[in-house]
């Protein structure tokens, strides 16, 4: 048409309606999905905030906090029988006296030891699933706290290999008990906004327990204070006997709350 008009087309490129009205679709169809996107994400961190917060609600701070105090303990107990288990046995605890070698004896016994220790977990499971719905959580916990502080106590002087050992084992046993009864009783004390939430914060802060054990198991024990370390172990299983005793209610038997008006003071 400019040809035969002899004019000259204007600058530009002719753009059908069309694909105009296409293209503001397709624009305003991925605006659409972004926002629902961020709205998404926006509610999450809503209610994850939400849900943290209610664990020092009036009703719940109680139980978050000894049940902070109870993970702790579990942690740190387990882990601590763990490098006791071996520092002990490598002869550590003997002090006034450097080892220049261990002989080939020794370090066999050393492995031997942490292999039977390490067998106790099994009974202790098996232990904590028979009276876990016969006794109740609470008193299963504090049943098996117990029995670690009786195994333990007899260390604060020192003893026989194989006594040793053997004590180690009973402490392995009952702490692994008292951590799966732990587990079990963590998300049926909390109602369902907070459930995970709490079992979750609960069981992170449980692994500072890990971090701090090895100053008590291995410094205090190193440096020829394992009467102190013994004592620091059973001050911890005090504190997860009074936790236990102190939580609100049994859930044993009982339905899941589903609010937190349904929780017991």
């Amino acid at each position: 048409m400019a040809f035969v008009n002899q004019t000259k087309l204007p600058p530009g490129i002719l753009v059908s309606d069309k694909a105009i009205k296409e293209n503001e679709e397709s624009n305003l169809l991925r605006d659409t999905h972004m926002l629902s996107i961020t709205r998404k994400i926006t509610e999450k961190l809503k209610s994850g905030f939400s849900s943290f917060f209610m664990l020092f609600s009036r009703k719940l701070i109680r139980t978050t906090l000894l049940l902070w105090v109870l993970f702790f303990a579990n942690v740190f107990s387990y882990y601590g029988a763990v490098l006791l288990t071996s520092k002990l046995s490598s002869g550590d605890s003997k002090c006034g006296s450097k080892v220049l070698h261990v002989d080939k004896s020794k370090d066999n016994s050393l492995y031997v030891d942490v292999f039977i220790a390490s067998l106790a977990e099994l009974p202790g499971l098996i232990l904590s699933a028979i009276i876990v719905d016969k006794i109740g959580r609470k008193l299963s916990m504090v049943l098996m706290f117990v029995s670690a502080c009786i195994f333990l106590l007899p260390l604060v002087f020192h003893q026989s290999a194989v006594v040793t050992t053997l004590l180690l084992f009973g402490v392995r046993m009952c702490v692994t008990g008292t951590i799966t009864v732990a587990t079990i009783y963590a998300p049926e004390i909390y109602p369902t906004p907070a459930r995970t939430t709490g079992f979750g914060v609960a069981s992170s802060l449980g692994k500072v327990g890990g971090m701090v054990c090895p100053l008590v198991a291995v410094g205090l024990v190193t440096s020829c204070h394992l009467r102190l370390a013994v004592i620091l172990f059973e001050v911890v299983f005090v504190l997860a006997i009074a936790s236990s005793l102190l939580f609100p209610f049994e859930t044993m038997g009982r339905e899941l709350k589903d609010t937190v008006d349904a929780i017991e003071s």
